[in-house]
Order: structure tokens, then sequence, then C-alpha cells
């Protein structure tokens, strides 16, 4: 970075600021990170363009969900680590606490008659939405690239066929791009220790999950292997999370599954924050505050740590071509996922025709944000399946 500049704000105008925005921050990464330009850059003036420019670069390289690490490194552009952290918790704990009211009334209601109505056609209208996302990124990510498309194909099929997420997989999908596009000369070479730290954290989860069986380690050594791969967006999370929870352990059932995905998708904050709705159902307050622990704890390292030396080495093309692989695969498993959930929300008629009608909503107009679109799917729902 930079040399250190004196702000024009204090580190108090900054948090209150994050809080703020993970609280009426609607609309998705996209509409977060477009916020925190109009309103930091723009209007009051706080982050340089410069300074804005590299940390979307960051968020867009190392894995995490983009908006909280865009908002952890600017918190990191004067205040260093103590700016990372509080603005990086105000960003987040709004939406943490929200799901986990939610997951509290969730236990409490959910074998309720309304609840289950309400979800019934909450489910079919996020199926719509996610398939839309997986459209949207396929087309901006892919392109005519060929070695990405057959990456994308095969991770998508081994997702719908397996009903899981590899991240070797995905990892692969990121080695293949790179000794493609630009091959290292030897395996000493820069590159080549570089890309050696995307890969460390899946021999590190693997080795650590062997080694303790407690409840809470599983759920944190889980969900920290998850928070190290969300790449191109906070969806990519979805598969990797099916996977484990619903098919590995078994601690959700497929209809509460796509119940937490429906519970981030109508809160403010990041998708991933469904992992706080998720631990609280498998474990209560203190499942919900593990998961997010886990989830959040390497999309904050993957920032303050690089953020340093990222002005030096963030443009080397081997890193690009990384990571243009890896966002390949993790799209491709985005769209797996879409088969997968569609299979157990999408059971009759009018659950069909409601995913149907959100797709063709989102494909006509941008005017309609989603929470409303998921409102007003509740609504429907409530009106076909409610039963006093």
């Amino acid at each position: 970075m930079k040399d250190f500049q004196i702000p024009t704000y204090s580190l108090r105008q900054l948090v209150l600021y994050a809080l703020k925005l993970g609280t009426i921050g609607f609309g998705g990464p996209v509409a977060l990170v477009g916020y925190m330009y109009r309103d930091l850059v723009e209007q009051r003036q706080w982050i340089s363009r410069e300074d804005y420019k590299d940390g979307l670069a960051l968020a867009q390289l190392a894995p995490g969900p983009l908006a909280a690490q865009l908002s952890i490194y600017l918190g990191y552009v004067h205040y260093r680590i103590l700016g990372a952290s509080l603005v990086g918790l105000a960003f987040i704990l709004p939406s943490f606490f929200m799901v986990v009211i939610l997951g509290w009334l969730y236990k409490l209601y959910g074998g309720l008659s309304w609840m289950q109505a309400i979800f019934y056609g909450v489910g079919a209208s996020i199926i719509g939405i996610i398939a839309m996302s997986a459209y949207k990124l396929t087309i901006k990510t892919i392109g005519k690239n060929r070695i990405l498309w057959g990456i994308y194909l095969v991770s998508t099929i081994y997702t719908a066929i397996t009903e899981t997420e590899q991240v070797v997989l995905i990892l692969l999908g990121g080695m293949i791009v790179w000794l493609k596009e630009n091959p290292p000369k030897s395996l000493k070479s820069k590159s080549a220790k570089l890309m050696e730290f995307f890969a460390m954290p899946v021999g590190i989860g693997s080795t650590v999950i062997a080694s303790n069986q407690g409840i809470l380690w599983k759920i944190f050594v889980f969900f920290a292997k998850a928070g190290a791969f969300v790449f191109g967006s906070g969806l990519a999370i979805v598969p990797f999370l099916y996977g484990g929870v619903v098919k590995e352990y078994h601690w959700l059932s497929d209809r509460q599954f796509l119940d937490a995905v429906a519970v981030a998708m109508i809160t403010p904050g990041p998708v991933v924050i469904t992992v706080g709705f998720i631990g609280f159902l498998v474990n209560g307050f203190s499942g919900a505050c593990i998961a997010a622990l886990g989830t959040f704890l390497p999309c904050y390292l993957f920032t303050v740590i690089p953020a340093p030396y990222f002005k030096k080495y963030g443009k080397i093309p081997a890193i690009a071509s990384f990571v243009n692989g890896v966002t390949a695969a993790a799209i491709g498993t985005i769209t797996g996922a879409v088969f997968v959930l569609g299979r157990k929300s999408i059971t009759d008629f009018p659950t069909a025709l409601l995913a149907l009608i959100t797709i063709a909503i989102l494909m006509r107009t941008k005017r309609i944000p989603e929470p409303l679109i998921i409102f007003i799917s509740a609504l429907i729902g409530l009106l076909l399946k409610f039963k006093t």
C-alpha cells in the first residue's frame, strides 16, 4: 500500500457507516460495493479512487465474500488492523444478529403450518434467483474462453451428479488456466510460490478435521474451509455448504437448507451470512457464532495479510489466470447447485411456475428488488398452503 496519509475522517465515523450499511444494505455484493464507492469515494471523499480500486481487486482476487472483504480493506487503508477489524465487524454483525433471531423463530415455529407455507413459496423463488445469478455470472465471466467453458461444464456436471462440491476440483481449475496461460519457468518462481498461498488451506483443513471430533470444532473447521473457497460470488458457498451440512454431516434436512438460503436472501448484508442461521440450527447460539467465525476469519486474513504487498504483486498475470480458472469452477458449482436444490424445491406445478415467473421478472427488469420478490413469494405460499 502507499505511504500512510492522514485521514479526513475518524475511525468512529467509518465504523458507524459500516454499521448502517450492514443494517440496511440490500441488493447483494454488487450493490453493496457500489454503495461504498458512491458514499465513501464520490460523496464523502474519505477513500481515494486508487485505494478503492486496489481493495476491489484484492476482494475479487482472494477467496471470501466480496463486499465484506472490501469493507475490511477500506477500514485498513487509514487505520490498519484496528480499522479493518472494527469496520469488518460493524458490517457483518447486523445481518448476523438478524439471521440468529430468524433461526430462533424458525426453531420455535418451524413446525407450524404457516411457517411451512411461507417457505413453500420462498424456496421455489430462491431457485429462480440462484438460476439467474448463475446465468449472469456465467455470461459475464466465462465469455468465449474454451478452457474456462470446459472447467465450468465439468464442475457443473460433477456438482449436479454427486450433489457435493469438490474443493480440489476448484483449485485444479485454477491450476489448469495458470499453467496454460502463464506457466512458471520453475517451481521456485514467484508465481508458483504465490499459488501455494491459495492451495494451503485445503491440506491444513483436512488435517485439522481428522484431529478433533467435538461438534463445535467440527463446525468451526468445516465453515473455515467453506470461507476459504468463496470465489466469484457469495452464492459459491451454497453447494459447498449443501455437501457438508446435508450430505456429509446430516446436520440439516434438504428443506431446512433451502430455508437457510432463503433467510440469507431476505436479510441485508452478505449472502454468506446464512452460515449464522445454519450454525444456530445445528448447535444454538454457540453454533451460530462458531460458524460465522470460521467463515469470516479466512476472509479477514486473506485481506489484511496481503494488503501491504498487494500493490506490488497483485497484478502478476499468473495470479489473474489462477483466479479466472477458480472462478469458472466456482460458477460451475453454483450452476450445478441449481439442479440439486431445484430437485428438492420444485415439487409440483405451482412451485415450478413460481420459479419460472421469478426468472422472467429478473430477466425483464432490474427495478424489482429480490427481497420484494421473496416477500411476494411468501404471501403466495401462505395462500396456497396455509391451513388453519
